[in-house]
């Protein structure tokens, strides 16, 4: 897991007990350098409130919640709290272990509570005769109080045994580094609910959970007494706990709140783009029919003309001015029409969105069978897989879930082949050419350039043609010159897809793919899914997911072992 940081606005107070707090947002403007993403925001967080930001990425979801919490500066605009002093927390999308750091130092650095001590312990150091002084570590140490720090270290232990972490002597000595995914998950998640903040901003916090990790984090989060600004990309959970949806909407450079929840704001989202696009073509019918009509008028009134030059004599002076008069008539008519169409009230044509699409190559059908395992055993430190006697084959669309550290990444590298068992045997088919998003998104990863890593990967492409194949996953020229490690989370797995559309596969392994995706991304994948002719390993906790693909087969993996269900 790439377990994330919570972490208070520096400088910014809190008082003992949760207080009631509201987050303003006025005429907000934000974005990176003179690339303006969004901008004419308004947003009000009462206590209460859960509201989640929803957008394409690149729509300035992770860039809005920096400018709340006090992290960035907006272009324009002003984010207001009442009262000033409130506490803010808030958990960016991504964080690295650092390097030393125990788990008892990263979830004290994670809710505010080792910054709170810090702040304390300055403010008592500089404690004198000084009333500003004094004033100054009573605000300190009402923030430590309300930081949840001083019982932080009882507390800990209890909700990582909740969780179902083996708590161990040494929480102040296990190193944050030498936990396994799962285990990081569950002591991310325990920061989590262990924090205690008057309004909390969240940046993909079910990235990585567990059904039972996002349960609880639900239950958490519909729990909070403040106010919670949301990214998420995952559909159930945003259906279970936001109760406004602020939608970033960058193809028609607007944004706008919708109240009643997620899946309220779909149906008028639909119903509004459709009320929209009718609106449009309402106007764009009249206008089209009023400029024919007005050009019809003008071939009227220039034949009028030239009709009464011919045919009159100079004579004949009655005949002459009627047909001028007549003329006259239709010119007029053809100003008349021109002003009604200069009159019409001009209607944007909405522009179309960015869409992915995404298709899966599928290379020549493997032997029938793919992958065998008989009696297979893996042990890796206390931790035990198996005994697994498993076969796949060809074709077969199995789905894999289990609670984290139960050995679903084990099982697949098993698979593979990419790990040998400590007992029993481990066989892959012949003819298997497999295609992968791993959870790390590690497939294209380094220094190189984004173009050169997937050349290196694809030596058949040009440089051209992967530049251009790129571009369709929104990939554009500002991303395939950076260092791929350099690249969002959401954007190496849009690379990863386009990996998968590049080179044929016909055993295609996907582990939480959703992770980072937008949800146009999610839903394109799952039509994808829908076409793919070959087998299918999928590891996912997107409840949604599990929902809509189809799969013949379901393995359950828990305390190293699996079950066929």
């Amino acid at each position: 897991m790439s377990c994330a940081t919570i972490s208070p606005v520096p400088g910014w107070g809190a008082t003992m007990n949760p207080m009631t707090a509201t987050l303003v947002a006025s005429d907000l403007a934000g974005g990176h350098g003179h690339r303006t993403l969004f901008h004419s925001l308004n947003l009000t967080v009462a206590p209460g409130d859960v509201v989640g930001v929803v957008g394409a990425n690149g729509a300035g979801k992770t860039t809005l919640l920096r400018i709340l919490a006090g992290v960035d500066e907006p272009q324009s605009g002003s984010v207001s709290l009442s009262p000033a002093d409130a506490f803010i927390g808030w958990l960016p999308q991504e964080h690295e272990r650092v390097e030393g750091e125990t788990i008892a130092g990263y979830v004290a650095r994670r809710t505010g509570c080792a910054q709170a001590t810090r702040d304390m312990d300055e403010a008592a150091a500089a404690l004198g005769e000084d009333d500003a002084v004094a004033d100054a570590y009573s605000l300190a140490l009402d923030r430590w109080l309300a930081s949840g720090a001083a019982d932080l270290e009882e507390r800990l232990p209890v909700v990582l045994a909740d969780l179902g972490f083996e708590v161990g002597a040494g929480l102040d000595e296990q190193l944050m580094t030498s936990l396994s995914g799962g285990q990081a998950a569950r002591v991310g998640l325990a920061a989590l609910l262990l924090s205690r903040f008057d309004i909390v901003l969240l940046d993909e916090p079910t990235n990585d959970l567990d059904l039972d990790g996002l349960e609880r984090l639900e239950n958490f989060v519909r729990g909070l007494r403040g106010g919670v600004v949301l990214v998420s990309h995952d559909r159930e959970f945003l259906a279970r706990c936001v109760t406004q949806v602020l939608e970033l909407d960058r193809a028609q450079d607007t944004n706008r709140v919708f109240g009643g929840g997620y899946d309220a704001y779909l149906e008028e989202r639909a119903t509004l783009r459709r009320q929209a696009r009718e609106k449009y073509e309402e106007f764009a019918d009249k206008k089209a029919d009023l400029v024919a009509r007005a050009r019809t008028q003008r071939e009227w009134s220039s034949q009028g003309v030239r009709n009464a030059i011919k045919k009159a004599p100079d004579n004949d002076k009655l005949r002459q001015r009627a047909s001028t008069e007549s003329s006259e008539k239709q010119a007029q008519k053809v100003r008349q029409m021109e002003s009604r169409i200069a009159r019409l009230d001009e209607v944007a044509e909405p522009r179309k969105e960015w869409t992915l699409e995404f298709t899966i190559a599928t290379a020549e059908r493997s032997g029938s069978v793919v992958s065998t395992l008989n009696g297979a055993v893996i042990r890796q430190g206390e931790f035990t897989l198996g005994p697994v006697s498993l076969q796949i084959n060809a074709r077969e669309r199995i789905i894999i879930t289990g609670p984290n550290g139960a050995g679903k990444s084990t099982l697949l590298r098993l698979l593979l082949g990419r790990q040998t068992p400590d007992e029993g045997t481990a066989s892959l088919g012949s003819g298997v050419h497999i295609g992968e998003i791993d959870q790390a998104r590690t497939i294209l990863a380094g220094e190189q350039p984004l173009v050169d890593s997937f050349e290196a990967a694809v030596p058949s492409m040009t440089a051209s043609e992967v530049r251009t194949l790129l571009a369709k996953f929104g990939l554009t020229a500002d991303h395939v010159h950076r260092p791929v490690d350099k690249l969002s989370p959401g954007e190496r797995t849009r690379a990863g897809m386009a990996l998968l559309q590049a080179r044929g596969v016909n055993l295609l392994v996907l582990d939480e793919p959703t992770n980072h995706l937008d949800l146009p991304a999610i839903e394109q994948l799952e039509q994808a899914l829908e076409t793919y002719d070959g087998t299918l390993l999928l590891v996912t906790h997107d409840r949604r997911m599990l929902d809509t693909v189809v799969t013949d087969r379901h393995w359950q993996v828990a305390d190293g072992q699996v079950t066929e269900l």
